[in-house]
């Protein structure tokens, strides 16, 4: 019998990967350009350094998707995700919002170790590997309408926080500039 967190490795490290990576108990981390911008400079930082391929992406207000590929993914995740859990700590410290410190504070699991007495990310990222270009396509429209069935804009492309205008038809992606903005 296959255990139930074997579905959701990276079992293919050369196929794209769907993920969702949640804050814990969901807690609104990402409402403010400073806590978003600590993910867009790491998805960066995994771009430039660990070759990490970022086929589409979009940051909600409690977790953010992408479709992403690269050498050694689990790992690059796993740094990810820990390099942005002290640097967001570091930016609610910085906006003075002690009240998510708090709440982050109280729902780190017991059986979390280190040096930190805080848990910003929920464990996994449950990964699915992209079986295709019709999966490819569902997964980036997916993941580029979120903002838009929760109402924050009127079309995908208009989310700062996301990968959609690069979607767009006749768009053309220059990387030597902020593509993320």
């Amino acid at each position: 019998m296959r255990s139930m967190r074997s579905r959701y490795r990276i079992n293919d490290p050369h196929a794209s990967h769907f993920i969702t990576s949640t804050i814990v108990e969901w807690l609104p981390v990402f409402t403010t350009a400073g806590c978003c911008d600590v993910l867009v400079r790491s998805l960066e930082h995994c771009r430039k350094e660990k070759d990490l391929r970022i086929h589409g992406w979009v940051i909600m207000d409690n977790h953010f998707h992408a479709v992403i590929s690269g050498p050694e993914l689990a790992d690059t995740i796993r740094d990810m995700k820990r390099f942005t859990s002290r640097a967001l700590l570091d930016q609610l410290r910085e906006e003075r919002r002690a009240w998510l410190l708090n709440q982050l504070a109280y729902y780190r699991a017991a059986h979390k170790k280190g040096d930190t007495e805080h848990q910003v990310w929920q464990e996994g990222v449950h990964p699915q590997a992209i079986a295709g270009d019709e999966m490819m396509l569902q997964k980036l429209e997916y993941l580029h309408n979120n903002p838009v069935k929760r109402g924050w804009v009127d079309s995908p492309e208009h989310r700062r926080y996301s990968s959609a205008h690069e979607w767009l038809p006749g768009a053309v992606v220059v990387m030597k500039c902020d593509p993320w903005r």
